[in-house]
């Protein structure tokens, strides 16, 4: 039991040293040399735990729940993954932040949109809309509108609740989502 707990430490060094030092400097300019120096591991105790920073990045995903949404409410009910994934990221938004934010690396932006892309296609689907050129022109503005919100949130351009941020995303784009179904 003690090494368990002697591994999920040294992870969890790692894991908090990468976030720390990404929204210090970016995650581009983050070595592993810095995050070894920053946990205060040994390089062979590092590489015991992980190959590389990406992995270090990818495992703080775990701690991601909101990339993974819960089901839609109910019938009808578009895009039910919103209210929650506010809500999470601002009970982890210094993750969430040194992730998704200005400072945040490519690889897991790209990671989020895919997996957000996947939801909201799902339910586009589930709500009628046919697999078409013009519904990945939809999820990706849908996807790109979700992620420009919380990203100017993340990086405080902008202040409001999740509630507010989940109006916002819903104004903006539900209209246009039922008049796009409604021409499919």
């Amino acid at each position: 039991m003690s090494e368990d707990r002697r591994v999920r430490r040294t992870r969890r060094a790692a894991q908090e040293a990468l976030v720390a030092l990404i929204l210090e400097k970016g995650y581009d300019a983050v070595t592993v040399t810095d995050v070894i120096d920053r946990a205060d591991i040994g390089r062979s105790t590092f590489y015991a735990h992980f190959t590389d920073k990406q992995d270090v990045l990818f495992s703080n995903i775990d701690e991601l729940d909101f990339l993974r949404p819960a089901p839609p409410a109910g019938p009808g009910r578009l895009f039910a993954f919103s209210l929650p994934m506010f809500e999470h990221a601002l009970e982890q938004r210094r993750l969430v932040r040194a992730l998704l934010g200005r400072r945040g690396g490519g690889p897991i932006m790209a990671r989020a949109e895919q997996v957000l892309s996947s939801v909201v296609r799902d339910e586009l689907a589930a709500a009628g809309g046919r697999p078409s050129p013009s519904l990945d022109l939809l999820v990706i503005c849908v996807v790109g509108a979700f992620m420009a919100l919380l990203r100017a949130w993340l990086d405080g351009d902008i202040t409001a609740t999740p509630a507010d941020l989940d109006a916002a995303f819903r104004d903006a784009t539900l209209p246009a989502v039922h008049a796009a179904l409604g021409r499919t």
